[in-house]
């Protein structure tokens, strides 16, 4: 059992023997697959437990991908104890808020912390990692595909029931993977959306960053910005960029963002589709019709558009 891991591995760090009661907390958050608790001890301030499994191929990175991002000075959890060949490590409680818990309060209270979440994405694109460090496989032509055809399997036709057959063959699609998979020398999150972001002492947070690998550094900017959990409005989308060409003294090209977009979304209904068909929760069914919303947006006038408009259609009328 997982927590009996987290148990054992929390009696070995504290050093205290079985009678000393010891309560685990689960904490839901995201659709990861691991298993997450807070661990309370007599005499201690909390700290989080996490047990993995091999089902997911960027689990066993977690903790590389941690003490890297470490070294390199990103705000990540301190890792205080591990057992690997266990698959569970015991590390530092950042406590329970996120960006998302801050979606309905002005953009002024929010704006430090994007600042702050980008000054770090910053450093990451530029940072090396060691050259016996594995990484999950790039960003390419077939990571790409891969997304679309996630977004095919398990929002068109596992959730909404379509056929997409013509989706599978438009070329359009294709060929946006091959341009986006073009380039892929920046390190990149993969997942940094607001869930991902906790927030302390002023500053934000990463978490659930071991899918980390070489991309394009927009698709990191694309899913903060065009975060469906957070739908920011068209003014907010502009304020978060403009913090961003503060810091970079750049500003992405934007056909190349409004792509990385356009994928962002697109994997990010696919996952809202197999978490709700597979694992029935119905968390996630609220933000369908937002982020398919968004995609209408960002592929306005361009090839995609058209095939894409019945799929956005029905997903933006969605309910469970």
């Amino acid at each position: 059992m997982p927590t009996d891991s987290i148990l054992y591995a929390t009696r070995q760090y504290l050093g205290i023997d079985p009678t000393v009661i010891v309560t685990l907390i689960p904490i839901k958050r995201g659709a990861s697959g691991r298993t997450i608790v807070r661990v309370k001890a007599p005499g201690r301030d909390p700290f989080i437990g996490v047990h993995w499994t091999d089902e997911r191929p960027d689990s066993d990175n977690f903790l590389p991908v941690a003490k890297f991002l470490k070294s390199t000075k990103i705000n990540v959890p301190e890792i205080y104890y591990e057992i690997p060949h266990r698959r569970v490590a015991l590390v530092e409680d950042l406590g329970d808020t996120d960006l998302l818990s801050l979606r309905d309060q002005p953009f002024e209270e929010r704006e430090p912390y994007y600042h702050s979440a980008l000054q770090q994405i910053d450093k990451l694109f530029y940072s090396k990692g060691p050259k016996d460090f594995e990484l999950m496989p790039p960003f390419d032509g077939a990571l790409y595909r891969w997304e679309q055809e996630y977004f095919f399997d398990h929002l068109a036709e596992g959730l909404l029931g379509m056929n997409a057959d013509e989706l599978r063959q438009s070329s359009e699609f294709s060929e946006l993977a091959r341009r986006l998979g073009a380039s892929s020398k920046h390190l990149v999150h993969r997942d940094f959306q607001s869930q991902n972001l906790l927030l302390k002492d002023g500053k934000t947070w990463w978490i659930d960053f071991q899918g980390m690998r070489r991309g394009r550094q927009e698709y990191d900017i694309a899913s903060l910005v065009y975060d469906p959990y957070m739908d920011h409005s068209a003014e907010e989308r502009e304020r978060i960029l403009g913090i961003w060409e503060e810091i970079s003294e750049d500003r992405p090209e934007e056909t190349i963002f409004r792509e990385c977009a356009t994928q962002r979304l697109m994997q990010a209904l696919g996952a809202y589709g197999n978490i709700l068909k597979n694992r029935g929760d119905e968390w996630y069914a609220s933000h369908i019709p937002v982020a398919a919303r968004l995609l209408r947006e960002v592929t306005a006038g361009t090839a995609l558009e058209k095939p894409l408009a019945p799929v956005l259609a029905k997903a933006a009328e969605f309910v469970p």
